[in-house]
């Protein structure tokens, strides 16, 4: 009988791997941490960068007078400035840091730039579904970090997962991986979309907090899950003690672990609720000082 030979990691990472990286470009206090965590993410997988200039959002209205008209004609030119500043500041750190020009057939770590007219929130959510991964700075209120219309159009509306920049990028990324099990079907996905980050990973590390769980498999069975996978995994469970988040300790723990990215599946709870009481994602979106990989 013809035996059959199971291929390599070598092998599966050359067809399953994050080639393709979009970085939505707008003009924040996060805007240089953003393109390096990109960028190291990129040279992680010799990856392709593409940026675009991620627009404000203008509501749309009909100019019913002069005053709204002028109004209007302001905002769309300083709109088109904002988005030469962004083009002109991707282009410029790529090139500073020696990452070439993307040209056909050429492999390695390159970029691109496309011009993508009202690329605002939902273009995020549509154009990002050909790309292996969508990189933003950790949100904040403008100027301070990223949209969250537009991490949440990318979480919600592209089927990838996204990439959060901590505000000062980390010498390494993906060297030691924590992945935040709560169970849902959520962190399953994430941590499905994340197998050649743990692949490559020297060291994989799940954790589990009680009190932030729902019904499901524990972290033995995820690490036995991995094991079969070909990725050694151990795992830790902690204590949430009162009025502590889960996302607040996920986050004390990982760093205490040296961890240098972080794998968390989003929303669990729905965004209303996290909104009105909190929750682990938001509390990671806004606090988080390492990457985090996410998908819902």
């Amino acid at each position: 009988m013809r035996q059959t030979r199971i291929p390599s990691w070598e092998y599966w990472e050359a067809i399953v791997s994050m080639k393709t990286v979009l970085v939505p470009t707008e003009k924040s206090d996060m805007t240089a941490a953003t393109l390096e965590t990109a960028l190291l993410f990129a040279r992680h997988f010799e990856s392709y960068l593409e940026g675009f200039a991620l627009r404000a959002a203008i509501s749309d209205f009909v100019a019913a007078d002069l005053i709204v008209a002028d109004a209007w004609a302001v905002a769309e030119t300083r709109d088109a400035e904002l988005a030469k500043e962004a083009r002109t500041t991707f282009e410029t750190f790529m090139q500073a840091r020696g990452v070439p020009l993307h040209t056909e057939g050429v492999g390695g770590v390159s970029y691109g730039w496309t011009e993508a007219d009202a690329a605002r929130d939902a273009f995020v959510g549509s154009y990002g579904r050909v790309f292996d991964i969508i990189v933003f700075g950790r949100p904040g209120s403008y100027p301070a970090g990223s949209s969250m219309a537009a991490v949440e159009a990318a979480l919600f509306e592209s089927g990838r997962p996204i990439l959060i920049a901590p505000p000062e990028p980390l010498k390494t990324i993906g060297e030691h991986v924590v992945v935040a099990w709560n169970r849902s079907s959520e962190t399953a996905r994430c941590l499905a979309l994340a197998m050649p980050l743990l692949h490559k990973a020297a060291k994989v590390t799940v954790l589990t907090v009680t009190g932030g769980m729902v019904a499901g498999p524990d972290a033995p069975d995820v690490v036995r899950y991995l094991a079969r996978n070909g990725i050694a995994a151990e795992s830790f469970a902690f204590e949430a003690s009162s009025g502590t988040a889960s996302g607040e300790i996920f986050l004390q723990k990982a760093q205490e672990m040296g961890c240098d990215l972080l794998i968390k599946g989003a929303y669990t709870q729905s965004r209303l609720r996290q909104m009105i009481f909190g929750g682990a994602t938001s509390h990671i979106l806004a606090k988080t000082t390492m990457p985090v990989f996410m998908a819902h």
